[in-house]
């Protein structure tokens, strides 16, 4: 496979520097057999967390580190992301090998870790371009992403040493109501108010619960593809949103980015990812091929769609909220009011249907 299909790092942007004369020696301390001068590039997609590629003459690193000025833990808990991949390590062989930890924050300023770098194919909103893949390569790639998140779900929990991660019972009514305050807390004046969708997802909560290993970022821009073969998974990244949850409504998150080809012009301008070629599956077969392989009957999975609809209204909302305050200026938000509202339409559309 040509190298110019691989992911890779860009120039680091201005405000996010990392000082070379600092980490190279601490990673020559910490990490065995680094050659030569350290450069340093930095992966555009860190919109939470900042990723950087290390390059040494013999080996890639990445190195990911809170933002400057972050002091919630909860949200940017580079050890929590370190020790959960660590474990999980063993039992699911797509996580990144760990390679060192830093707590001591006058190194960076924050809390940072070290792994290996994955290298391979990122497929985000289209395929590196000049890449082409027919029918059958898509379908295949398609069902071996699916795959990937179901072999997470299967994931023994306690023989991972991983059941302390997340609180567990109760997940799926603490993410409404979690969801409900986040969306109500960033409304501006150009949005609805949201309450329709919090008041069905309140009265549509399923009575029971099954618990897991959730992922909660689950899409194709979180896999990373062996370039020697485009259909074959060789990595997941970014668990800092993994926890102990409700595995539906972490396949109902995946989803709400799953874009098909013939949806409208507006989920269009929304896509991520390439889930619009030819040969993907549509997000019912989705369902249903998940549900077959984990060997469930869901007779009604409105309530985890309509949920992962409204999370990512959520999300949007949050993000235009900072720019309609201008806590940003990044003209990409500009327009985000109109896809809050496009989503809580999409919610409206899915509570109609017959369940």
């Amino acid at each position: 496979m040509n190298q110019q299909y691989l992911d890779k790092a860009k120039a680091v942007r201005t405000g996010e520097e990392l000082d070379a004369a600092i980490i190279d020696p601490w990673l020559k301390q910490h990490i065995d057999g680094l050659e030569g001068d350290v450069t340093i590039t930095q992966y555009t997609g860190g919109a939470s967390n900042w990723t950087y590629c290390l390059s040494y003459a013999n080996r890639e690193l990445i190195l990911r580190r809170a933002p400057k000025g972050t002091k919630a833990k909860g949200a940017h808990d580079m050890g929590r992301e370190y020790r959960l991949q660590q474990a999980l390590k063993p039992v699911y062989p797509y996580v990144p090998a760990m390679l060192a930890h830093c707590e001591d924050e006058n190194v960076l300023g924050t809390e940072f870790y070290v792994m290996e770098k994955l290298n391979g194919i990122i497929p985000r909103q289209n395929l590196p371009k000049g890449l082409k893949v027919d029918k059958t390569q898509a379908r295949t790639l398609c069902t071996n992403v699916i795959d990937c998140l179901i072999e997470l779900h299967k994931v023994d929990v306690d023989a991972a040493n991983l059941n302390h991660i997340g609180k567990g019972e109760g997940y799926t009514q603490r993410q409404i109501d979690g969801w409900s305050q986040r969306y109500t807390q960033a409304k501006t004046w150009n949005v609805p108010s949201g309450k329709k969708v919090m008041a069905w997802l309140q009265q549509h909560k399923p009575a029971q619960e099954s618990i897991c290993l959730t992922h909660n970022d689950f899409r194709f821009d979180n896999v990373v593809l062996d370039p020697n073969d485009i259909s074959k998974v060789n990595g997941i990244l970014d668990w800092e949103l993994a926890t102990l949850g409700n595995p539906l409504m972490d396949l109902g998150n995946t989803l709400a980015y799953w874009v098909e080809a013939d949806d409208d012009f507006l989920a269009q301008m929304t896509r991520r990812q390439p889930t619009h070629l030819d040969g993907m599956l549509t997000r019912q077969q989705v369902v249903e091929y998940y549900c077959d392989k984990m060997n469930i009957t869901i007779d009604d999975f409105r309530f985890y769609e309509v949920f992962g609809l409204f999370r990512l209204a959520g999300i949007v909302q949050q993000i235009y909220y900072r720019y309609h305050h201008k806590q940003t200026r990044n003209p990409a938000f500009k327009q985000f009011w109109i896809f809050s509202h496009y989503l809580l339409w999409r919610c409206q559309q899915t509570m109609k249907q017959k369940g």
